[in-house]
């Protein structure tokens, strides 16, 4: 009755380190969200503005990684630049990022064809207050769908990748390792 859920190979108790391991499962969610979001809305934004070239280099990069599989790109880019917490921070943002940047191109392209910044313009409003004042906050109500989504999204990715002894490293109670063990 002093421990309900057991303990591990080594005597610690499976509840509490469950309950820590949220903290740090939590924090990879929170912290890949929102360095997804703000990546991708400078280059959603970007690729929206600037058109051309810029648009087409940024899309195709970001088609390229949609075209891997989610969990075989982490394991690449994890074996790139070696396990541990922060590498999983970024090899799962890195991986959830077109998500971000293929939603804010979308509404920002959008929004950049109605009558409203067409009469900024021509008031004289410059590029850099019409992107970030006029037009981003019009192309909020999805990001921030996309972002709750993003948050579990990425705590099971980073568990796949703990699972797998990718993760962070041991005796760091992550989710993933814990199931592994």
């Amino acid at each position: 009755p002093r421990f309900l859920l057991g303990t591990d190979a080594v005597g610690r108790d499976m509840l509490s380190r469950l309950m820590y391991g949220a903290r740090i499962s939590l924090f990879i969610g929170l912290s890949v969200m929102v360095v997804s979001m703000v990546v991708g809305v400078a280059l959603g934004l970007a690729a929206a503005w600037f058109g051309g070239i810029l648009d087409v280099i940024i899309i195709r990069i970001m088609d390229l990684i949609l075209a891997i599989p989610s969990l075989v790109f982490a394991i690449l880019i994890i074996a790139i630049i070696g396990p541990s917490l922060t590498n999983t921070i970024i090899a799962v943002t890195l991986v959830y990022l077109p998500r971000y940047v293929r939603l804010v191109r979308a509404s920002a392209l959008a929004e950049l064809s109605k009558d409203y910044v067409t009469a900024a313009k021509v008031a004289g409003v410059r590029p850099w207050r019409l992107m970030t004042v006029t037009v981003l906050p019009n192309c909020l109500a999805p990001l921030i769908v996309q972002g709750a989504l993003g948050v579990s999204d990425a705590i099971l990715e980073a568990a796949g990748l703990g699972f797998l002894g990718l993760g962070a490293q041991p005796p760091t109670p992550e989710w993933g390792a814990m199931l592994a063990d």
